[in-house]
């Protein structure tokens, strides 16, 4: 019994806990991506096993009639299987023949976006086919007794000790890691170095009302290489906040990968002037990082119009202070559907614009979106909640004075 003892305390002790943001086996993956024609997020289901149909489906808050061409590319044998999908009808069904990291290759117009994951099949723990035995070994000894006509003691005590396996096993399984899916990458528990963000625009110096490509190279703070190794969070490669020196222009867009270590997005902005940029990206078994950058657009304004009202928010406390957390209320005009994987999302920005916030809503007992956050020094901030009803994107802008 004390060699029992000993081999289910490893399993506990050499259990690897989860990652966050990492889709399992068998779990359907989540991608937006924002095409100059609209936001889309790519559905792409999780399979139990290969050879298998891959099943890629594709949503968007906003009514859409985008058409998006699909490849499928095996990273490990290079293997293709094309195929194409219309926002909101059914999905595509390309074949993966592997496990392992693929590339999903996504087509609007002249727009490209190629999408690096990894096909996992559910593989068994130690400790799974520990269990498994167990029960083998009690169920063989049994019939053997059986047969024999009589239990004796040695196989009586052999049943009881693999019973009693079991049983240990079976008690401590909530403690225990799942397995390493079949084609996931190798752990290393190390961590990756933070990025180096560098923006640029096409053309280099924009007109407003125009459309132009803003451009992230990310490079590795160790090596200089590109950056390919971006984990999805929130149902996203990278969260990118776009905002005018002023606040009175606001976009939070999902640029396409369109290359290793180039994120992209068309804009069109409205007014002259200078815009700052923040990223909000994470490696896989890393932290988040914020990066920030700015540009400027030439020409003259536009027309423009806020598509919503602005706020009216409940703050608790009314007066915020610095450093210390502030609850702020946000009532919906009607009721809200999950977007990017929560209710609602706030973006808070100083004024300076040196700080940038991201809090995500939960719903309250009278439908109002409630966010906590904590900024950091005493200012005026502009803010705006964000969320999806009635089959269109709504941003409420406001303000918050903090004092000391």
């Amino acid at each position: 019994m004390i060699r029992v003892f000993a081999v289910v305390f490893l399993l506990l002790f050499l259990a690897t806990p989860a990652r966050a943001h990492v889709v399992g086996s068998g779990a359907d993956l989540r991608v937006t991506q924002t095409f100059g024609a609209g936001e889309v997020t790519l559905v792409i289901a999780g399979v139990s096993r290969v050879p298998a149909p891959l099943r890629v489906s594709a949503q968007a808050v906003t009514p859409s009639s985008l058409r998006l061409e699909l490849e499928l590319r095996s990273l490990t044998d290079g293997s293709r299987s094309t195929g194409s999908v219309s926002v909101g009808q059914q999905p595509a069904a390309l074949q993966a023949l592997q496990s392992g990291p693929h590339e999903l290759r996504v087509r609007a117009g002249d727009e490209i976006a190629v999408i690096p994951f990894r096909v996992l099949v559910v593989g068994a723990a130690l400790w799974e086919m520990l269990l498994d035995g167990a029960f083998v070994v009690v169920g063989l000894l049994l019939v053997i007794g059986v047969l024999a006509g009589r239990l004796s003691r040695p196989i009586v005590g052999g049943a009881s000790a693999a019973a009693a396996v079991a049983a240990i096993v079976m008690l401590l399984e909530p403690h225990l890691s799942a397995a390493q899916p079949e084609g996931a990458a190798p752990r290393t528990g190390l961590g990756r170095p933070y990025a180096q963000g560098r923006f640029s625009t096409l053309p280099a110096r924009p007109a407003a009302g125009s459309e132009f490509t803003l451009a992230l190279r990310l490079t590795d703070g160790s090596t200089g290489r590109p950056v390919d190794d971006l984990a999805v969070h929130h149902e996203a490669s990278a969260h990118l906040v776009v905002t005018s020196q002023d606040g009175a222009v606001f976009r939070h867009v999902h640029p396409l990968r369109t290359a290793p270590g180039v994120l992209a997005v068309r804009l069109r902005l409205p007014q002259p002037g200078r815009y700052l940029a923040y990223a909000e990206i994470e490696r896989q078994e890393s932290g988040g990082q914020l990066l920030s950058g700015a540009f400027e657009v030439s020409g003259a304004a536009q027309p423009y119009a806020p598509a919503q009202e602005p706020a009216a928010p409940r703050l608790t406390p009314p007066t915020p202070a610095a450093a210390s957390p502030v609850t702020i209320e946000v009532s919906p005009e009607g009721p809200v559907q999950p977007w990017l994987g929560m209710p609602g999302h706030l973006i808070v920005r100083s004024a300076d614009g040196v700080h940038l916030a991201h809090a995500h809503g939960t719903r309250t007992e009278g439908s109002a979106l409630r966010f906590t956050l904590t900024l950091p020094e005493p200012g005026r901030y502009l803010a705006w909640a964000q969320y999806a009803a009635g089959g269109r994107l709504v941003t409420r802008p406001f303000t918050v004075e903090v004092a000391r």
